[in-house]
């Protein structure tokens, strides 16, 4: 089997698609699947073939500091070919259920790129419905440079979204966990209740809205 050249700034995937013809190239990911406060929130990107100076040392958003995906947030934004980030909310989670609310946000991402992509790499599984061609990639944002672009975007504008969140909802640490069901957050919901802002559907926000609701903490 030929070795494939792993090409500079992650790039393996996207170079091989466009000289296919496939460009130009889309990378789908999200933030926030795995938090029981809030939305998930899933970006979708279009980045130029060339290697770009501003985006050395991008990769998965979950391997860099907080401070060093918000230095990359405005330059991916800034030379996207395209981007679009959107915002699913926990109503829409609890009624709809995380997986059909993940793969509905992708499609809403993907057809709200000002650039129609000629294919979509997406972190890790499919989208039923999409109308081009699409290669789930398996750690993807750690693999395909597109990809890693979105996963910062949905990780920073779901993080400082939350973060705005915590004014409105002071007593449940969202600024430091960022909705994730630490032991912080689900004591704070055992205290104070359960807000609209939760997922009533999972199955901790459940059982410490009952602690609540039964005054045990009282």
């Amino acid at each position: 089997m030929t070795r494939v050249r792993r090409l500079k700034q992650l790039r393996t995937y996207e170079v091989a698609l466009d000289k296919a013809g496939f460009g130009p190239v889309a990378g789908v990911d999200e933030a926030g699947r795995g938090a029981c406060f809030g939305p998930i929130t899933i970006a979708a990107c279009v980045l130029p073939p060339a290697p770009l100076r501003q985006l050395e040392g991008l990769t998965d958003s979950k391997k860099l500091t907080a401070r060093r995906r918000e230095s990359l947030f405005d330059p991916i934004r800034h030379h996207s070919l395209a981007y679009a980030i959107v915002h699913i909310s926990a109503a829409e989670i609890d009624r709809r259920g995380i997986q059909a609310a993940n793969l509905d946000g992708a499609r809403r991402a993907i057809a709200r790129l000002q650039v129609r992509p000629g294919y979509v790499l997406m972190d890790g599984f499919r989208v039923p419905g999409l109308t081009v061609p699409q290669l789930p990639v398996v750690g993807g944002d750690a693999a395909a440079r597109c990809i890693a672009a979105a996963s910062v975007l949905a990780k920073v504008s779901r993080d400082r979204l939350i973060t705005q969140m915590a004014q409105d909802f002071p007593g449940y640490g969202l600024e430091g966990h960022k909705g994730y069901g630490t032991k912080v957050h689900m004591d704070a919901v055992r205290r104070h209740g359960a807000t609209c802002e939760h997922r009533y559907s999972y199955a901790n926000v459940k059982q410490a809205h009952e602690v609540y609701e039964k005054g045990v903490l009282a």
